[in-house]
């Protein structure tokens, strides 16, 4: 792939498309979220976690009718409150807007099954995913210290935001 083609690619603007997650898609979730987090979800974590019928999970797709996942959102839904466990989108596509449809489309989903609150983790530091949640509503209620393991072994802070579906 020459300069121009790894040129053009970064200026190309996707069609994103959300569509809801089958088990047939734990495989490529597992993948995205090992690529995405120090600690990834195995794919039979994500199958057991996708067999829950209070787990709802969504798929981002760069390309209409394409098979390849470029981002996923996951979250628990208990009685009236949803905890938004992970989203993620392939490193090759971030910044490029694919994550707001997505939580678009996973908030309207957990409003649907009866959420009236969402609440999430986040690093401190993932400044691309505050902004993001800020601009969705989400506010800081609370923060965990050393909530998380780096890759590198330091540990991480946690940001706990949270948001009303009305």
């Amino acid at each position: 792939m020459g300069v121009l083609d790894i040129l053009s690619e970064y200026l190309r603007k996707p069609v994103w498309r959300v569509d809801t997650a089958s088990s047939r898609h734990a495989g490529q979730i597992s993948t995205l979220h090992s690529a995405s987090f120090a600690r990834g979800w195995s794919t039979q974590e994500i199958e057991v976690l996708m067999q829950n019928r209070n787990v709802i999970v969504d798929i981002l797709r760069s390309e209409a009718g394409s098979q390849v996942i470029d981002g996923f959102s996951l979250s628990r839904v208990a009685v009236d409150e949803a905890e938004l466990l992970s989203i993620a989108v392939d490193p090759k596509w971030r910044g490029k807007k694919g994550s707001a449809p997505l939580l678009a489309r996973q908030l309207a989903r957990l409003r649907g099954a009866g959420a009236r609150r969402v609440v999430l983790e986040v690093d401190e530091a993932n400044i691309p995913a505050i902004r993001l949640y800020r601009s969705f509503g989400f506010e800081e209620v609370g923060k965990r210290p050393a909530y998380y393991t780096l890759k590198d072994g330091r540990k991480a802070n946690a940001l706990i935001m949270a948001r009303d579906l009305g």
